[in-house]
């Protein structure tokens, strides 16, 4: 008999279950530096349908959310030339926990513990379904990726660089 890996409830599930959001949880073994790239390699996903939460900050030090495909890194000047920014830089690891709540490797834009201005990289849009972070290392929820724009009022930017 097989069991279900049951996954807790954190702020991001919790946040979708009350916005009636459907999803399906992807729990996988958690690599320390392994991003994107490796929790796809385990799940069996594309790198550019797993999408990565990126706490950065603008030159005033105001926390941001750029939402990017796995396999690709954000142009911090494309950005910060389209968001009005003169620059755009990721915040350090514990600042990054501060800000969302979550721990690097573990953050969702779902449920953090301060309200950022979010972007995703358009072509993500275009996608039929993604996996995102649910708030937990290690913890990948399938979603429709409208539902970021929706709940997030996360706003279309093109800052994507090849890896």
């Amino acid at each position: 008999m097989t069991k279900k890996t049951h996954v807790s409830e954190t702020p991001a599930t919790q946040l979708l279950r009350a916005n009636g959001i459907a999803f399906t949880e992807h729990p996988y073994e958690y690599v320390e530096h392994g991003g994107a790239q490796h929790s796809a390699q385990v799940l069996g996903l594309d790198p550019f349908s797993v999408v990565k939460t990126l706490v950065m900050q603008d030159q005033d030090a105001k926390p941001l959310i750029v939402l990017m495909h796995g396999n690709r890194t954000v142009s911090t000047k494309n950005l910060a030339r389209q968001i009005g920014a003169k620059s755009v830089e990721p915040c350090k690891p514990e600042v990054a926990n501060r800000h969302s709540g979550y721990l690097v490797g573990g953050t969702s834009p779902f449920g953090t513990r301060r309200a950022m201005p979010v972007y995703i990289e358009s072509t993500i849009l275009g996608l039929p379904r993604i996996a995102i972070n649910g708030g937990r290392r290690g913890y990948l929820v399938g979603i429709d990726p409208q539902v970021c724009v929706r709940l997030l009022d996360a706003k279309p930017v093109q800052c994507a660089l090849a890896e």
